[in-house]
């Protein structure tokens, strides 16, 4: 069974840094990409960054450059965002999810399109006091 576990949300405030934590189980990790997603209270859900081919590969969104690291711990199967710099408009659920590196290597699928990943986990809430 495929199952994504996130954690390392919570309360933080502006300017200040949290590390999320995306374990995985139940697939071949080098066989896909891991994205982060968010949605804020009443917004879509919003690729964040995401990694693929054992960190070769990396994408973040403009919103977030400069100040959010993605990496990945093979060994681990786990995913990590370090968010730093965190503004109000960085709140929301964070989400980790899963796409088939084929999907994106040879069909040219965005591993940041949340359209087009295969499997999610439940979310983490990250909260950004001003």
């Amino acid at each position: 069974e495929v199952q994504l576990v996130e954690s390392g949300g919570g309360l933080v405030q502006t300017g200040g840094s949290l590390r999320l934590s995306c374990a995985a189980s139940g697939f071949t990790f080098d066989d896909y990409y891991i994205g982060w997603f968010r949605q804020a209270p009443g917004k879509g859900r919003e690729g964040v960054s995401c990694i693929g081919r054992r960190g070769g590969y990396t994408y973040y969104d403009d919103s977030v450059k400069g100040r959010f690291t993605i990496s990945s711990d093979n060994a681990k199967n786990t995913v990590y965002l370090q968010m730093t710099s965190l503004k109000p408009e960085d709140a929301g659920v964070y989400y980790c999810a899963a796409i088939t590196a084929d999907k994106v290597n040879y069909y040219g699928m965005r591993c940041h399109n949340p359209n087009a990943l295969d499997y999610w986990g439940k979310g983490t809430l990250v909260t950004v006091s001003s």
